[in-house]
């Protein structure tokens, strides 16, 4: 009475997600079995084993459970009962308390039913922080009964790493909980702690086992309402929902027509060609980036001369854009091609190495395409044509080397031409540039030679820097003393 009134409370609330799940005809099936496995008349023994100083609440053997499922199930055979017992283990409807492992053995093994609150019928979704909520709470229990395996130990110290920012909350939630459990009687302590445990080991099952809760691709594509109810351990929250409102009632759905159904295959193959990345390797180059580029940040690091932003002294920035570049300045044009071409100095010496290849006309188009695009609006056409006809025209004295299909689009823009006329054709380029030339300029002789040039340059200038400043120093010491009797004089009259 208690379980089904507690099941009805559930759906009552909007916990049971009866419309919802693919797999909830399969779990209403195998809910019908357990309960009447657990009815007082007819069901299977369940009773208290007595083990040395200790007892083993609520417990049945597996070979009861079989016999049990031969004998109120018309089966003779008894692989095809067992075959049944384990798939319903897998579901974490019973459980061995001894082995996470969630299968069932005709044998005296010790076995206990789970509590409806945690029966796949209701929707759950946990996630990794009341994984992390829940390993934690077992370091702070009995060691000797709760000790963590090796794989739940990895796990916690994974969560750990991932979670390092509020690992102090988590840690609080599980402290809470564990001071609530000791208030518990033993033996019911032990039943719950046995039956928490059997739910991870569902949805976060031992190494080589599968999880059997997840939905197979075909029946989750004909789930008809997307907004449906998640639950997560410590309640519920539905997508789109933050009032925790019952969820809505699924809208009418109609038959999608040929052409939805061709957009939907479109999409869907956008989504799999799209380049996918761990957050862990995009963290790694944010940090290698920044760190690449803290010596050239004045508020990180202070510059020589002072910062502009915070002095209003502008020699930075003259020093910056002044035709003889500091060794920084050049050094900076290794880390991307991007660097070279933004400064005025190394894209004259990038153009100088393309020369030297007779590839320059790759570079003179793309300066050409940036400065259209900051053209007014009146001489835009003209332009255009002009880059063109230097360019891309049949016969022209700059041919560049492009791709069927750039020239193609080029050349359809080009009828009417705009400020992005050559878009495709200036990538094509850029990359060309990017993946060949930019490599060789900067193994090259003429880049490797001013790099040391500018490094010994800067050193010098850095000591006759240095001796200035002593200089300057020294000078106003010996200016303050110059006045100091003086002014002393003066205060002695007075």
């Amino acid at each position: 009475m208690a379980e089904s009134a507690a099941e009805a409370a559930a759906v009552a609330s909007g916990f049971v997600c009866v419309q919802h799940s693919p797999n909830m005809s399969t779990y209403r099936k195998m809910e019908q079995i357990v309960r009447r496995m657990q009815a007082e008349e007819g069901g299977v023994a369940i009773r208290t084993v007595k083990s040395f100083l200790t007892k083993i609440p609520s417990v049945v053997t597996g070979t009861d459970i079989v016999q049990w499922l031969m004998k109120n199930l018309n089966t003779q055979d008894q692989a095809e009962a067992l075959h049944l017992g384990t798939q319903m283990a897998a579901h974490g409807y019973f459980f061995p308390i001894s082995d996470h492992v969630l299968a069932l053995k005709d044998d005296g093994a010790l076995y206990r039913f789970q509590n409806p609150y945690f029966w796949p019928s209701n929707c759950w979704d946990p996630e990794n922080t009341d994984y992390a909520v829940y390993l934690c709470k077992r370091t702070m229990q009995n060691k000797a009964r709760l000790e963590l395996a090796d794989y739940e130990a990895e796990s916690l110290a994974r969560l750990q790493r991932a979670f390092d920012r509020k690992w102090e909350f988590i840690f609080m939630q599980a402290e809470a909980q564990a001071r609530v459990d000791r208030k518990r009687e033993k033996l019911e302590r032990k039943v719950m702690e046995s039956q928490e445990r059997a739910f991870w080991d569902v949805h976060r099952p031992v190494p080589g086992c599968v999880n059997i809760l997840e939905l197979d691709i075909k029946k989750s594509s004909r789930k008809i309402n997307s907004g449906r109810a998640h639950k997560s351990v410590y309640g519920l929250k539905e997508e789109g929902r933050a009032d925790g409102s019952p969820p809505s009632p699924p809208p009418d759905v109609k038959r999608p027509s040929v052409e939805e159904l061709k957009r939907q295959v479109r999409f869907m193959h956008a989504q799999m060609e799209r380049h996918g990345m761990k957050t862990s390797k995009v963290a790694d180059s944010l940090i290698a980036y920044s760190e690449q580029y803290t010596d050239y940040d004045p508020f990180l690091t202070p510059p020589d001369p002072s910062n502009p932003w915070a002095s209003d002294d502008a020699s930075f920035w003259e020093l910056e854009t002044r035709k003889e570049p500091s060794h920084q300045r050049v050094l900076r044009w290794g880390f991307c091609m991007d660097e070279v071409l933004k400064d005025s100095v190394g894209q004259e010496q990038f153009l100088r190495f393309l020369q030297s290849e007779f590839s320059s006309e790759n570079l003179q188009f793309w300066v050409a395409v940036q400065e259209l695009k900051r053209l007014p609006l009146r001489k835009v056409a003209d332009r255009a044509r002009e880059i063109w006809q230097e360019f891309l025209e049949p016969g022209a004295p700059n041919t560049i080397n492009l791709d069927s299909h750039s020239f193609e689009r080029t050349a359809h823009n080009v009828r009417e031409p705009g400020r992005f006329a050559f878009q495709d054709a200036q990538e094509h380029i850029y990359m060309l540039m990017k993946t060949d030339s930019y490599a060789r300029f900067l193994r090259s002789n003429n880049y490797q030679e001013l790099l040391a040039a500018r490094k010994m340059s800067d050193h010098d200038q850095d000591r006759r820097t240095s001796f200035e400043k002593f200089t300057r120093n020294v000078e106003l010491s010996l200016r303050g003393r110059r006045h100091r009797p003086s002014s002393a004089r003066a205060a002695s009259s007075n």
